[in-house]
């Protein structure tokens, strides 16, 4: 690990008068400081925001703020959380070991990066994660857990959050402070598929700050779920997942969302699938071919072609257990 020097921050604004080049904001560090022993992050300065807002509040249009700062157990463990948005709750339970849980941000588990293999291994591989235009080895190694989705000729990288997935399928929004003020982005537009330049991860500008997380109100008459497959039980990051949120009336879909993990370099919404199913019948029928038209545009790498089927069997098998929590 190479030297740095460590700030912690008060608030936001001394936050942001400390930022510049080299500098990063550290929260829980549960990923910062693993990918600093392995000198793959090498900031000059750390600034500790984790004496941001940690507040978890409910809106009057029934919705709620969460503060940047808020650790992920307070979030899982919320009562409204867990009332209004149990895929939240279930994705953070998911995701980690209590300890770990205890420690992280939500801004933090937002902005971790990829566990990609090839990127960890600085010594005996090419990432163009870790340097821009030197190659990716994981094309033509092992790519049992690489992407299916939104890949590119540089990158086949996934992303490793399960609360992100979560997010995503509720339609969630980022607020963010920088140099240049504030802003709200769509939680969808926070991380970047790879591209030509897999070593950005998210569209957010130098300097930005993510100040919260705002849930958008969910109808009492949907439910909601998150569904996680995984090579073992013990906190394995995931082959696929999925988030889903149904609200179904007489029989026929009113309106549907859902986001799968484990299969891109961003949690990725199931937009084609969702376009499907708003409107149609509420069988498993219905639910099978959504899933299919989704995942027909998967490019499965030698090792990962049983994502495919595994996605859409997950897609399909959540959809019809919220059915059933329906009648």
């Amino acid at each position: 690990m190479i030297p740095f020097t460590y700030h912690r921050a008060a608030n936001a604004d001394e936050a942001l008068r400390q930022a510049g080049n080299g500098v990063r904001y550290l929260g829980g560090g549960t990923n910062l400081v693993d990918l600093m022993r392995e000198n793959i992050e090498r900031p000059s300065t750390l600034i500790d925001v984790t004496g941001l807002d940690t507040g978890i509040v409910e809106q009057s249009d029934g919705g709620m703020l969460i503060g940047a700062a808020a650790r992920n157990t307070a979030v899982a463990e919320h009562r409204a959380i867990r009332e209004r948005y149990p895929l939240l709750s279930r994705a953070i339970v998911a995701g980690a070991s209590a300890q770990i849980r205890n420690m992280a941000t939500v801004a933090g588990n937002i902005l971790q990066r990829t566990r990609c293999l090839y990127f960890y291994d600085q010594d005996g591989t090419q990432c163009n994660k870790r340097i821009p235009g030197s190659g990716c080895d994981a094309i033509g190694g092992f790519t049992r857990n690489h992407a299916i989705l939104g890949a590119s000729d540089h990158c086949i990288a996934t992303h490793p959050s399960d609360m992100c997935v979560a997010l995503a399928a509720l339609d969630a929004a980022v607020h963010v402070r920088g140099p240049d003020g504030e802003r709200r982005i769509a939680f969808a537009d926070i991380h970047r598929l790879p591209g030509e330049r897999p070593d950005i991860d998210t569209n957010l500008q130098q300097g930005e700050l993510i100040t919260a997380i705002e849930l958008p109100a969910v109808p009492s008459t949907a439910r909601s779920t998150y569904r996680k497959v995984r090579d073992r039980a013990s906190y394995a990051f995931a082959l696929v997942s999925v988030a889903a949120v149904l609200d179904v009336e007489q029989g026929h879909v009113r309106d549907v969302r859902l986001a799968l993990g484990g299969v891109a370099h961003k949690p990725w919404r199931a937009a084609r699938a969702e376009a499907l199913l708003r409107g149609s019948p509420a069988t498993v029928d219905a639910f099978i071919k959504a899933a299919s038209e989704e995942l027909s545009h998967a490019r499965p790498l030698r090792d990962n072609g049983f994502k495919v089927a595994l996605a859409q069997r997950t897609m399909v098998a959540v959809l019809t257990q919220l059915m059933e929590d329906m009648a």
